[in-house]
C-alpha cells in the first residue's frame, strides 16, 4: 500500500498535469482574434474560464472519481464536487438556447426575398468583439425616413428566417420598417449565446439603428419576445437608452430565469442565486423603465404562465403601460391571433399623441 507522502506526491503530479491540459485547451479554443487587441473585460475573462473549466468538467470527473475510488482522499471529493457542480452550471446553457433547433437553423436562414419583401442584410461588430447577423426590412422610400422602426429581438430558438411571415405582418399592418438581430450563436451569427452577450447583441443593435441617416431615429421601437423580452427589457432600462426608446413592445415573457426554473423544476427554489449561470432578472429591471410599455400576454402559454406577463406590468415603472391579452394566443402562436396587430397599432398610435400631438397617425 502506498505511503500518503507518496500518495499526496501523486494527487500533486496530476493536478499539474490537468492544470497543463487546461491551459493547452485555453490557447486551442478561445479566440482571440475575435476581441480588438485582445483587451478582455473581467466579465469576459470571467466567462472565458468558466466555459474553459467546464468543457473539461466531463473528463474530470471521470478522472477525480477513479481517484477518489482508489485513495479516498478529502481532497479528491472536495474537486470532484467542485466538478459536478461546474458541470452543471455548463449545462444550464442547454436547457435555455435552442440555436440548432429546428435541425439546420444554423446552416440555412431563410431571406425576405422568398416571401416578397426587398432587404438588407447587415453583420454588426458587437463592443465585445462578435460578428452578427441582422436583416433590416425596410418601408418603400416614401415612407421608410418617417415610419417607426422595429427591433425585433426573438426567442431563444432557430433564427430570424423563422421569423418573417410574422416580421412581414408587422411591416404591412403597422407600417413600420423591421430590423431582426440575430443572437450570437445563432444562424448566421458568430459566438455563443449567453445572457452578457445577449445583451450586447442587443446594444449594438440599437447603436447601429440610432446611427443611421435614413430612418426617424425617435421613433424607434423595441420589441421582445420570450427571452427576447428579457433583454428588451434589460435595454430598455438603461438610463442612457430612456430618451431613445419610442415604445417597448412585451410578449410572453418571464419575470425571471430563476422564477422560471422554480416553476418547471421545483426543487430549484431551494438554490441560491449565484447557483444560475443566467438570471435575466426581469421583474427587477422592469422597475427601471420610462418607454411606454405594451405587454402581450397569451392566455394559453404552456411555458411562460401568463401570471408572469402580468406581474411585469404591475412591476413596471413606465407612465404609460398597456396590457393587451389573448385568450387562445400560446407562447409561440400568439401573433396569430385576431386582433393582434390592431393592438398594437393603438398602442403606438396613443403613444404618438401624446409625444408628437401633431404627427399623423399610423
Amino acid at each position: 500500500m502506498l505511503s500518503h507522502e507518496v500518495q499526496l506526491f501523486q494527487f500533486i503530479s496530476l493536478s499539474l498535469s490537468l492544470s497543463l491540459s487546461l491551459l493547452k485547451s485555453l490557447s486551442a479554443t478561445v479566440e482571440f482574434s475575435d476581441v480588438p487587441n485582445m483587451r478582455w473585460s473581467f466579465k469576459q475573462a470571467l466567462d472565458a474560464a468558466i466555459n474553459l473549466c467546464c468543457r473539461t468538467s466531463s473528463a474530470s470527473i471521470l478522472i477525480l472519481l477513479l481517484m477518489y475510488f482508489l485513495y479516498s482522499n478529502w481532497a479528491i471529493l472536495i474537486l470532484l464536487v467542485f466538478a459536478v457542480l461546474s458541470a452543471l452550471y455548463q449545462y444550464q446553457d442547454t436547457f435555455l438556447y435552442f440555436p440548432d433547433q429546428p435541425e439546420s437553423s444554423r446552416v440555412f436562414v431563410q431571406t425576405p426575398n422568398t416571401i416578397g419583401l426587398s432587404y438588407e442584410n447587415i453583420f454588426i461588430r458587437t463592443k465585445d468583439g462578435v460578428k452578427i447577423n441582422a436583416v433590416f426590412i425596410k418601408q418603400p422610400p416614401s415612407k421608410m425616413s418617417t415610419a417607426p422602426t422595429v427591433l425585433f429581438l426573438h426567442g431563444n430558438a432557430g433564427n430570424v428566417g423563422h421569423r418573417l411571415i410574422n416580421a412581414k405582418a408587422l411591416h404591412s399592418f403597422c407600417s413600420c420598417n423591421i430590423f431582426l438581430l440575430e443572437w450570437r450563436g445563432f444562424g448566421k451569427s458568430d459566438g455563443l449565446a449567453s445572457e452578457y452577450g445577449m445583451k450586447m447583441d442587443a446594444e449594438g443593435g440599437l447603436e447601429f439603428l440610432l446611427s443611421r441617416d435614413d430612418i426617424d431615429r425617435r421613433r424607434i421601437i423595441v420589441y421582445g419576445r420570450s427571452l427576447g423580452g428579457g433583454v428588451a427589457i434589460s435595454l430598455a432600462s438603461q438610463k442612457k437608452y430612456h430618451d431613445k426608446v419610442f415604445a417597448l413592445i412585451l410578449e410572453n415573457t418571464f419575470t425571471s430565469i430563476p422564477n422560471m426554473a422554480h416553476q418547471l423544476f421545483p426543487l430549484t427554489k431551494y438554490l441560491p442565486l449565484f447557483c444560475y449561470r443566467n438570471k435575466f432578472l426581469s421583474d427587477r429591471d422592469i422597475k427601471s423603465t420610462v418607454s411606454p410599455t405594451l405587454f402581450i400576454s397569451g392566455l394559453a402559454d404552456t411555458l411562460v404562465p401568463p401570471r408572469m406577463v402580468q406581474t411585469l406590468y404591475t412591476l413596471s415603472g413606465s407612465p404609460i403601460k398597456r396590457m393587451e391579452s389573448f385568450e387562445n394566443g400560446t407562447h409561440n402562436g400568439t401573433w396569430q391571433c385576431y386582433g393582434y396587430y390592431e393592438a398594437i397599432n393603438r398602442f403606438l398610435n396613443e403613444v404618438l399623441e401624446r409625444r408628437h400631438p401633431n404627427n399623423p397617425k399610423m
